[in-house]
């Protein structure tokens, strides 16, 4: 099981982070950080995707898994999780709890410093939705991509 973590990160790190640009150079602020300018599709996120109150699933399930299996859970849970600048704990990071924005767009400090929509990547596609969202998870809770319910 920590092996498909592991990998499962790796592949999340090659997907999450926008063409051309590294971890290094862009750092995760949080989903609250894309409301100013995308407040229409913050306020939808927040209020349909599940995603956006994922931590409450870890929590739920927390007393019945132990400490390595609740670090999986982080991987799907959370934004950036196992990355520089992501999710490392609760009280660390809790603007990082839930899987935001950034899981699907990438580390978004300098495209929020910025605006430049050269250093966000604005088309995530379904493939790499599957990164969390694979065949064996689809069937336990009925996956639906935000790409067609309800963000953007």
């Amino acid at each position: 099981m920590r092996l498909a973590g592991i990998l499962l990160a790796v592949t999340f790190l090659m997907i999450a982070v926008p063409q051309g640009r590294t971890a290094k150079q862009s750092t995760y602020v949080g989903s609250k950080a894309c409301e100013e300018c995308h407040a229409k599709e913050f306020a939808s996120f927040s209020k349909f995707a599940k995603k956006a109150h994922s931590f409450q699933s870890v929590q739920i399930m927390a007393s019945k898994l132990e400490p390595a299996e609740i670090k999986e859970c982080y991987a799907c849970h959370t934004t950036g999780y196992g990355q520089p600048g992501g999710f490392e704990s609760f009280e660390k990071t809790p603007h990082l709890a839930d899987a935001g924005c950034e899981v699907c767009h990438g580390p978004g400090s300098e495209h929020v410093q910025s605006g430049d929509k050269a250093l966000i990547k604005s088309k995530p596609n379904v493939e790499e939705c599957q990164t969390c969202h694979n065949q064996q998870r689809v069937k336990s809770f009925g996956f639906k991509p935000m790409l067609f319910g309800g963000a953007h």
